[in-house]
C-alpha cells in the first residue's frame, strides 16, 4: 500500500525545476492546496500462486511507466486532464491486491495491465517451486488513470490496502547490469510489498521526468527494462550522493517524513 508522495533531492531537484514547490517533496507547499488525486495500482495476488515481491516491484514501476508514455495520457488523450490535475498536486499512488472476480472486475475498469506472457514477463518461466504454495511465473499489475483521493470506482474502492505481503523464494541478485535503468531501495528501511511497489513507481517517475525525449522513447521502445535491488549500506551512501533522482517519502504510511527510499538509476543520467 502506498499514500506517499515522493522527494527529489540535490542535483535532481535543479533539473525538475523551482524545488521549493516541487511534488515529491514532504513539506507543506501550494501543491497540497491543490485538489488531490491518486494513482491506483492494483496487483493482481491469488492465494494458492502469489507473485514474487521483486518481479512485483517491477511490474509496479513499469506499469507507471506505461501509463506517463501512453498517448491517451498527453495532450488530448482521454486520460490527459486526470494526469495533468494529479501531477500539478502531490504525486500519490496506491497499491490494492485482488484476486479471483475481484481481479477480473478490476480489469474490466480502463486502465493498463503490466505483466502477462510476453517479453517484460519472462513468459517461459515456469512457477517457483518454494515450501508453501507456488509462486506465479510473473506478477501482473493493472494501473489505472489518477481519481479523486475520495472518489474510487467502488471496484477498486473495496480492495484491500493492507496485506500485500510478498515474498522472494530466494533473495535477488546484489548486482545489476549497468547498462540497464536499476530503481535501488534503501536497504535500511522496512517495507510492505505495496508499500516497496509505490515507492518503485515514484522512483521510475522520477527518472522519466529527467530524461530527454529521445531517452524517453528509446525506453519506452525497447519495453521499459528495469531491475530492482537493494543495495549494501556503503553502495547506498554513493547512490544517495550521485545526483541520480532520489525519492523522499512524505510519511503518510509507514515510514518517517523525509526517508530516503530509491534511487533512479538510468543510464542517461549518470554524470
Amino acid at each position: 500500500m502506498d499514500d506517499t508522495a515522493a522527494g527529489a533531492a540535490g542535483p535532481a531537484d535543479d533539473r525538475a525545476g523551482d524545488p521549493a514547490d516541487s511534488p515529491f517533496r514532504h513539506e507543506q507547499t501550494a501543491r497540497d492546496e491543490a485538489p488531490q488525486f491518486v494513482l491506483p495500482l492494483v496487483v493482481r495476488i491469488e492465494k494458492a500462486a502469489p507473485p514474487t515481491r521483486t518481479d512485483a516491484l517491477e511490474a509496479a514501476a513499469r506499469a507507471v511507466l506505461v501509463i506517463l508514455a501512453d498517448e491517451r495520457s498527453t495532450g488530448d488523450g482521454e486520460w490527459a486532464r486526470a494526469m495533468r490535475d494529479w501531477q500539478d498536486a502531490r504525486i500519490r499512488k496506491v497499491v490494492r491486491r485482488a484476486r479471483g472476480a475481484e481481479w477480473r472486475k478490476a480489469s474490466l475498469l480502463p486502465g493498463i495491465t503490466v505483466g502477462g506472457p510476453g517479453p517484460d514477463a519472462a513468459a517461459a518461466r515456469e512457477p517457483v517451486a518454494a515450501e508453501g504454495p507456488g509462486f506465479a511465473p510473473y506478477a501482473e499489475v493493472r494501473v489505472f488513470p489518477p481519481v479523486p483521493l475520495d472518489g474510487w470506482p467502488k471496484e477498486l474502492a473495496k480492495l484491500q490496502v493492507s496485506g500485500t505481503d510478498l515474498d522472494d523464494p530466494e533473495d535477488p541478485p546484489a548486482t545489476a547490469d549497468p547498462a540497464a535503468p536499476v530503481l535501488w531501495l534503501s536497504p535500511g528501511i522496512a517495507m510492505s510489498a505495496g508499500k516497496a511497489m509505490a515507492q518503485a513507481g515514484h522512483g521510475a517517475q522520477l527518472a522519466w521526468w529527467e530524461l530527454s525525449e529521445t531517452d524517453r522513447k528509446a525506453w519506452q521502445e525497447a519495453g521499459f527494462p528495469l531491475s530492482v535491488r537493494t543495495p549494501d549500506a556503503a553502495r547506498w551512501r554513493q547512490l544517495t550522493r550521485s545526483g541520480l533522482p532520489l525519492v523522499r517519502d512524505a510519511g503518510f504510511t509507514e515510514i518517517a517524513p523525509g526517508s530516503s527510499t530509491v534511487v533512479a538509476d538510468h543510464p542517461a543520467l549518470r554524470r
